[in-house]
């Protein structure tokens, strides 16, 4: 929510949010994965085009977090989906999410793979 107010203005970096998995490049994983949610996280994860990236966020989604221990609990959503950026926090602040996104930027930008383009 502080991401998405005027004090940090998420548009200045270039976020935007999509309502569609088949739009968007970063999914954001924030709270407890249970069991239950894990075939629908995948599911969301496999309908996001290429290249696509994943940011763990909060203890909770890093390693289940204060219910690390529940029957119904994944320990963490990297055992589901590819992680690519972990915020610490219980709750992460603004300012980890503001560097966890900045940090994936700086990744995507090392890693970008240059496509040839021929005419025919």
């Amino acid at each position: 929510m502080h991401m998405a107010a005027a004090r940090y203005d998420q548009d200045r970096i270039g976020i935007v949010f999509r309502a569609s998995p088949r739009q968007s490049d970063v999914m954001i994983v924030a709270g407890t994965l249970t069991n239950k949610m894990a075939p629908p996280l995948r599911k969301v994860y496999d309908q996001m085009p290429e290249p696509r990236w994943v940011i763990s966020m909060g203890s909770c989604a890093n390693g289940g977090g204060y219910y690390h221990y529940s029957y119904s609990v994944v320990r963490g959503c990297d055992r589901i989906v590819p992680v690519d950026i972990y915020v610490p926090g219980c709750p992460p602040t603004a300012e980890a999410l503001m560097y966890g996104v900045l940090q994936l930027q700086k990744k995507m930008r090392r890693s970008r793979t240059t496509q040839l383009w021929y005419r025919k």
